[in-house]
């Protein structure tokens, strides 16, 4: 679930958005319109990059400035099958057209697109709930398995970021200590093999048992399990979809302990990495219950929960859970557009082509630099992890930042993740072809570069 906290560490420090100390390189007009919003906004609106970006228009996988500048986007996963795509924008006209309303009325467009949404689930996942973002649906979820378990408990990864209403702000680490985490919550290691130094059955033995240490502590202190909860891409951890597996593991000690397993597939979801609509599914694991947002309009605000239909025979029965705009009219045509291109274009299969061309491409630019710990993703999900030292592996966030704003000066976007900001995150449009790919590419080596020749990159 991506949001501006992608700009700063967890200590709150500058990653890669705008400094005022910069001013100097905006225009005129620039500088205008920034000193406009921080007074109307306020200090809470960050922005991307040193030199913020001005949006105009957009189209495919490029963001047009009011000038016509035209810029690779490699960042953004709303517009999962492109920006302004002209089927989700018809079928969005055209429904507002018709009727735009509530769930209470009998419409086709919300129970076929509930049907075909769920086909793709396991016949395990049975029901869905609209909300109108993944905050909203992780709200909602974990209501429901706290109603369900009777507990309370949470477990989350060291980074984890789940949503930005107060219940799940509550169990989202990566919003830092500003934002303290509820007394329930416990937070284990995030799943990286790296740091972790384990690998193959160690490493899940060693996350099963984090995951086990996470329940026992709750126990001493009182505190039933209600749910383990993990994005399973790991994306503010530092993106860590490998190894597969664990999560099947993790979810046998929290069901054991009468607890559930939440996956939330906000930002993996929809075949973004490349193998099959959801992420899970790649651990060999059946959640008791899936969250999703953003991407499944392609930026017209809809999401949702999908449920073992067991776990709302008492909750639908008990609570009174309504949403006026989850699952509108006009949402549920985008998010219906937006299966048809999903399908019509094999953006699946297209994630998983162009990601393995990125991965490969990344890997042989970078292979002599010691700087560059890691290359690793699956789909249109990578993740470059910098450091400043191979040895003890401390995060090179200032290498990162250097990149993400020297690409950006070359009008390519990407944006950077974890702790400490040190992992450049490649996150494009599912539309993103070959071609965009081998641009990305080429501006990548020319930075990197430029940056070994100033010995900024060894």
């Amino acid at each position: 679930m991506s949001s501006s906290i992608s700009l700063t560490s967890s200590s709150g420090a500058m990653v890669n958005g705008f400094d005022p100390a910069h001013a100097a390189q905006l225009s005129e007009s620039e500088r205008q319109l920034v000193h406009r919003r921080d007074r109307v906004l306020g200090p809470a609106y960050r922005l991307f990059y040193e030199h913020p970006v001005t949006v105009d228009h957009a189209s495919g996988v490029h963001l047009y400035d009011a000038e016509g500048n035209e810029y690779l986007d490699v960042y953004n996963n709303v517009p999962c099958v492109g920006h302004a795509h002209p089927h989700v924008v018809e079928a969005v006209h055209t429904q507002m057209q018709r009727v735009n309303t509530n769930t209470r009325y009998l419409q086709d467009g919300v129970v076929d697109y509930a049907e075909r949404l769920l086909a793709t689930f396991p016949e395990q996942l049975d029901n869905v709930m609209f909300t109108c973002t993944g905050s909203e649906a992780n709200d909602l979820a974990m209501r429901v398995a706290r109603w369900v378990t009777g507990g309370t408990g949470v477990i989350v990864t060291a980074n984890a970021y789940h949503g930005v209403t107060e219940a799940v702000a509550a169990f989202s680490p990566s919003l830092g200590a500003n934002v303290p985490l509820g007394e329930h919550v416990r937070v284990i290691p995030a799943p990286d093999p790296l740091r972790l130094g384990v690998t193959g059955a160690e490493f899940t033995r060693v996350m099963r048992e984090h995951v086990q240490a996470a329940v026992d502590d709750l126990r001493r202190h009182g505190v039933q399990v209600c749910a383990l909860i993990a994005d399973c891409a790991f994306s503010s951890d530092g993106i860590h979809p490998d190894p597969t597996g664990w999560l099947a593991d993790a979810a046998e000690v929290v069901r054991a302990a009468g607890g559930l397993y939440i996956a939330d597939e906000v930002q993996p979801g929809f075949g973004r990495l490349g193998d099959g609509w959801w992420g899970f599914a790649r651990h060999g694991v059946v959640p008791d219950i899936v969250t999703m947002g953003k991407p499944m309009g392609n930026g017209i605000p809809i999401a949702a929960a999908v449920f073992r239909p067991e776990l709302l025979e008492s909750f639908g029965a008990s609570i009174r859970y309504f949403n006026t705009f989850g699952g509108n009219s006009v949402s549920i045509a985008a998010a219906q557009a937006v299966f048809d291109v999903i399908e019509s274009e094999r953006l699946i299969d297209n994630a998983k082509a162009v990601g393995d061309q990125i991965v490969a491409g990344i890997r042989s630019i970078t292979a002599q630099d010691a700087a560059v710990a890691e290359v690793r993703g699956a789909g249109l999900f990578i993740g470059v992890d910098l450091v400043s030292d191979r040895d003890t592996l401390a995060p090179d966030t200032a290498l990162a930042t250097e990149i993400v704003n020297r690409l950006r000066e070359r009008r390519v976007l990407i944006s950077a993740s974890g702790v400490q900001g040190n992992i450049l995150k490649i996150r494009p449009p599912m539309a993103f072809r070959s071609g965009d790919a081998d641009r990305l590419l080429s501006e990548l080596d020319a930075v990197c570069t430029e940056l070994r020749g100033e010995g900024a990159l060894r």
